[in-house]
């Protein structure tokens, strides 16, 4: 029953019971489009980044497998189950073809999938185990692309001006330069190992991010939550860190997604050209360079 206060009001209307559907202002009131909940929520609501996300976590599980085998069983479960991916086996069978075709030296079968190279190494598992290199300088290599590059690009977008012109400057010249021939460039002066590796590439995505996420910045440092902030004294360390790069971030997620397969790419580009993992440690690159000498002659 509902109660009067001493003024003659009536604010209790009546108990609300446990359950019931929420009244028509709250259904009707918008979600708010801010934070790092409805950056997410945009993410996967992206056909693109959730496929991205999914391979990547596939590769990703290989590439645990792969690892904890190598560096911590020493291969045990490769010896044992599979073929091992760096020595050569007791009987090679020397450049078998995949399985249902036929070549001068046999007919391929189901003990060897996709064939053996020309040490008598299952191609397959060399694969598997190559998962390692592509997968940790792919997203270790993105990971700090996406950091460096979403700074830069968030100070230059919120500040704009002077601030703007010369960090953008500064971004717009390392694109300009061919990303092979930069990374190759910082691998010859600093060391041919996948740590320089992953920093060289790093380097090269880093102006993809930074672009992409100053553009989105320049439309959210007009909003009124950010006009809010600075009246309210927060610094701008603060705001940049915790209400425009939150809302900002978005395409740059989908983005990462995709960018990890190109620099996985690159990663085999370099493999190939001798610049990334070195024998007997199977990397994919590796393997195309040392197949490609019989890829005409025997296809």
């Amino acid at each position: 029953m509902a109660t009067e206060t001493s003024d003659g009001e009536n604010p209790t209307r009546g108990t609300v019971n446990e359950g019931a559907a929420p009244d028509a202002d709250e259904q009707a009131r918008p979600e708010a489009r801010v934070g790092w909940r409805y950056t997410l929520s945009r993410v996967r609501q992206d056909s693109t980044a959730r496929l991205g996300l999914y391979i990547i976590a596939f590769m990703t599980f290989v590439a645990l497998f792969a690892f904890v085998d190598s560096q911590l069983l020493d291969y045990a479960i490769a010896e044992r189950f599979l073929y091992s991916p760096v020595a050569d086996p007791a009987n090679p069978q020397i450049l078998q073809p995949p399985v249902g075709i036929t070549n001068e030296f046999g007919t391929g079968t189901w003990a060897h999938p996709l064939g053996t190279d020309h040490r008598g190494r299952d191609i397959l598992v060399r694969l598997i185990y190559g998962t390692r290199i592509a997968i940790q300088v792919g997203i270790i290599a993105t990971g700090i692309g996406v950091v460096i590059g979403t700074l830069v690009g968030a100070v230059a977008g919120y500040y704009g001006d002077y601030v703007d012109d010369v960090l953008m400057r500064a971004v717009e010249t390392i694109y300009a330069i061919p990303f092979l021939v930069l990374v190759i460039a910082f691998m010859t002066a600093f060391g041919r190992n996948m740590t320089f590796a992953m920093i060289g590439v790093s380097i090269t995505t880093v102006p993809v991010f930074s672009r992409l996420i100053r553009s989105r910045v320049v439309s959210v440092r007009e909003e009124d939550y950010i006009e809010a902030a600075r009246a309210a004294g927060v610094r701008d360390r603060n705001i940049i860190l915790r209400h425009v790069i939150p809302n900002s971030f978005a395409p740059v997620l989908v983005q990462a997604t995709l960018q990890i397969g190109v620099n996985i790419l690159i990663v085999a580009g370099l493999s190939f050209l001798g610049f990334g993992a070195q024998p007997p440690t199977p990397s994919w690159g590796q393997m195309l360079s040392n197949s490609r000498g019989f890829m005409l002659p025997d296809p």
